[in-house]
């Protein structure tokens, strides 16, 4: 054996003390992101691109510059809650997001097909390797916090976003049923085995309140969150009601406007 010369890149041995080549992709020359974090899911249908739009507003409205990467290729839909309909656009320096009207910087593949309605029928290499792009091609400028928007699971895109985007750490959205629960725990495992902090779970749904008394109902059981939240050591909880007034502000494009503290407190532990 050779005398080592501590440069992995230039060495055919297989030593103790070799590192594995980092994954990591280098984002694009004109973007200074302090902040990653991905929202992520067990499953679909409990209001992740919902919650990923709460944290943006309620960041945007501490005076952060914020950022929306949808990486949901198959079901984007940001721009819709956002009420976004034209197209991003580019030149040689990259391909530039779409500001929203509070100011949010949003890139979504919905911003880049000819009818926003069109499918995108592609296989997961292809798929991940987008999502890829709009961390190295995209130019987000200066920002405090850039969001993930992920798809539901622990598939390829959430494995390409934690192996090549510095990911802080993640957001883990969930609603009241066990079985949901127990999906939540194949998320928490899954980013504890590629080293990245759960920063929170946001339970979604988990409750109704009633306009006039002010009382809660918990229309699908009582919520198991509490329990996850002690057993993984996760300290930051927030729970999101059942509100007409949030699915009417997603359908009308104008979520920036909706009226509602409960992500407050959670969006300053982040």
């Amino acid at each position: 054996m050779s005398e080592c010369t501590h440069d992995c890149s230039t060495c055919g041995e297989a030593c103790a003390d070799r590192k594995p080549e980092s994954m990591l992709e280098a984002p694009n020359a004109l973007s200074d992101v302090k902040k990653v974090i991905a929202v992520v899911s067990g499953k679909g249908g409990v209001g992740k691109s919902l919650v990923t739009s709460l944290l943006a507003v309620s960041m945007q409205r501490k005076e952060k510059k914020v950022g929306i990467l949808d990486a949901d290729i198959t079901g984007p839909s940001i721009p819709k809650i956002f009420g976004i309909h034209e197209k991003a656009t580019g030149n040689e320096a990259g391909i530039f997001p779409v500001k929203s009207k509070m100011d949010t910087d949003i890139m979504s593949v919905n911003l880049l097909l000819q009818n926003e309605t069109d499918p995108v029928v592609w296989r997961g290499p292809v798929i991940a390797g987008t999502v890829k792009q709009f961390w190295t091609e995209v130019v987000w400028a200066d920002k405090d916090y850039l969001f993930i928007d992920m798809p539901p699971g622990t598939g390829d895109v959430p494995l390409t976003v934690f192996q090549s985007i510095p990911v802080d750490g993640i957001v883990i959205v969930t609603s009241p049923q066990e079985l949901v629960s127990m999906i939540v725990e194949k998320a928490v495992k899954m980013a504890n085995m590629m080293n990245i902090p759960v920063l929170g779970i946001v339970e979604n749904l988990s409750y109704f309140e009633c306009p006039n008394c002010k009382e809660k109902h918990y229309i699908y059981g009582n919520s198991h969150i509490e329990d996850i939240a002690a057993k993984y050591d996760i300290k930051n909880v927030a729970r999101i009601p059942m509100d007409s007034k949030l699915a009417g502000a997603c359908d009308k494009g104008m979520i920036e406007l909706f009226e509602g503290n409960w992500l407050d407190e959670f969006v300053e532990k982040l």
